[in-house]
């Protein structure tokens, strides 16, 4: 249980594997730290990799009670890099988590040693509208096996190394959001989604200090690749590698090629 982040303690659940240089792996929306399982063992036998789930997803506090916005998520990694004993960690984050990555390098940049993105939410490039249509109130009315078709398909639709998307992952990255209150939260974290926590960052970018390293999915029909561009032109300390087998799932899609980049710029 953690405090000083909401106004109450909530419960962070997360993965801490492995000895050495801490790395933070951080998920976007619908998702959980459970994307990160391939990636996980080939990052372990060189670094502390933690992964959490943010507040309000994975098996993290569920309860219809507090904010779940990107700013309380950066809130969230500080305070568990407090409780673990760390003092500065490289980050990676993917769709809303790349916002909450922005967020520490600007306000926490003594705390960040490296920045890794992947397919995230930067300007104004969300949040989409299947996101949006998932945060309507009236969604919390849907039947569970509505959610879990509303999931499925979005991750039949999105994944570009068919191969990748088994049976096993698809049922484990839906699985905390086919019960009732993870379907709840899955409804309150689609409408905690705001445009303007990135846009306002957007004329800061430039006084990003650590260095940044983006990954990005080509295929992806939900942040573009020429977010990854623009990033690139707007970061001071920032290369850009495009993924051309992978579309927004890319530790599972290509968990060798996102891991070996990992290792050669941390």
């Amino acid at each position: 249980m953690l405090d000083d982040i909401v106004e109450e303690p909530v419960k962070i659940n997360y993965t801490d594997e492995g000895t050495g240089t801490p790395i933070i792996l951080l998920h976007g929306i619908p998702t959980w730290s459970y994307l990160y399982r391939e990636v996980i063992p080939r990052l372990k036998q060189d670094y502390r990799v933690i992964a959490p789930d943010l507040l309000g997803y994975g098996w993290s506090d569920q309860r219809d009670r507090f904010d779940r916005s990107i700013r309380v998520q950066a809130k969230m990694v500080l305070r568990l890099m407090d409780d673990l004993g760390i003092d500065k960690a490289s980050i990676a984050g993917h769709d809303i988590a790349g916002g909450v990555g922005l967020i520490l390098s600007l306000e926490a940049p003594e705390r960040i040693d490296k920045m890794v993105f992947f397919n995230i939410v930067a300007y104004d490039s969300w949040p989409i509208e299947d996101m949006l249509m998932m945060g309507h109130p009236s969604k919390k009315n849907k039947s569970l096996i509505e959610i879990e078709g509303f999931l499925t398909k979005a991750y039949e639709d999105m994944f570009s190394n068919e191969e990748q998307l088994t049976d096993t992952f698809l049922q484990g990255i839906i699985s905390p959001y086919v019960q009732e209150q993870g379907k709840l939260s899955l409804v309150r974290n689609a409408a905690a989604l705001n445009t303007n926590h990135t846009t306002a960052l957007t004329y800061k970018l430039p006084k990003i200090e650590p260095p940044v390293l983006l990954l990005w999915g080509t295929e992806d029909p939900w942040q573009p690749v020429e977010t990854g561009e623009q990033l690139e032109r707007d970061l001071p300390d920032c290369k850009l590698i495009r993924l051309d087998d992978a579309a927004p799932w890319v530790p599972q899609e290509v968990p060798d090629k996102f891991s070996a980049e990992i290792k050669a710029f941390v």
